[in-house]
C-alpha cells in the first residue's frame, strides 16, 4: 500500500512561511556576504542610520533611555574590537598571543571582535533602537542629562583601562604606523647581472 501523494506546496501556509523563510535568509547572506569588501560603503550607510536615529530621538525630544542602552551596548563592543582574541591577563593559550617582551616574535593583532562583525552589530543595534523610538512603552521619562554624564564617565574610565592595556601588553589595534613588508616579487626571468 502507497501512502497519500503530498507534495511541498500541499503541506499549508507554515510550509510556506518556512519556505519564504528561507529564501529571505538566503538572499539576505547574499547581500550581506557581497558588502563584505565594501568596508566605507557600509560605515557610511550605518554612519547615516545613526544619523537618522539620532534626529528622530532629537525632534522627539524622548526615549533617552533608549539611547542610553544604546550607548552601552556600543561601548560594549567597541572594547571587543580593541580587544585581542586571547588577552595575556586572563588567559594562557598555545594559539596566537600578544608578544609581551622586546625579544618575542611578531604576531599578528587579532580582535576578540572582527571588523565585519563589529559593523553588522552596531549597525542591527541602531535599526533596533530606531524602531523602539515607535512604541511609547520605551520612552521612559528620565532627566537626560545624568544619564549623558554618567555615560562619558563611563566611557573614559573603560577607555582609560583599555589604553592602560594597550600600553602594559605593547599592541596597537590598528594598522597606523605598523611596519609593513613587501611580499616576494615574481620570480620569473631573474637573472643575476654580474
Amino acid at each position: 500500500m502507497e501512502g497519500p501523494n503530498v507534495s511541498m506546496t500541499d503541506a499549508g501556509p507554515a510550509s510556506a512561511i518556512a519556505q519564504w523563510r528561507t529564501d529571505f535568509s538566503r538572499k539576505f547572506q547574499f547581500y550581506l556576504d557581497k558588502s563584505t569588501p565594501h568596508i566605507t560603503g557600509r560605515w557610511l550607510g550605518t554612519l547615516s542610520i545613526a544619523l537618522i536615529y539620532a534626529l528622530r530621538v532629537y525632534f522627539v525630544q524622548g526615549f533617552y533611555i533608549v539611547t542610553y542602552g544604546l550607548g552601552i551596548y556600543l561601548l560594549n563592543l567597541l572594547i571587543g574590537f580593541l580587544s585581542p582574541m586571547v588577552d595575556p591577563e586572563l588567559e594562557v593559550s598555545d594559539g596566537p598571543t600578544l608578544p609581551t617582551k622586546g625579544s618575542d616574535e611578531f604576531r599578528p593583532f587579532i580582535r576578540r571582535l572582527p571588523e565585519f562583525k563589529f559593523w553588522y552589530a552596531i549597525t542591527k543595534a541602531f535599526l533596533i533602537a530606531f524602531l523602539m523610538t515607535f512604541f511609547s512603552v520605551f520612552d521612559v521619562p528620565v532627566f537626560w542629562p545624568i544619564l549623558l554624564s554618567y555615560w562619558i564617565v563611563l566611557f573614559v574610565l573603560t577607555m582609560k583601562r583599555q589604553i592602560m592595556h594597550m600600553i602594559k601588553y605593547r599592541y596597537l589595534p590598528f594598522n597606523v604606523g605598523k611596519q609593513t613588508y613587501g611580499g616576494k616579487k615574481s620570480s620569473g626571468n631573474s637573472v643575476a647581472a654580474d
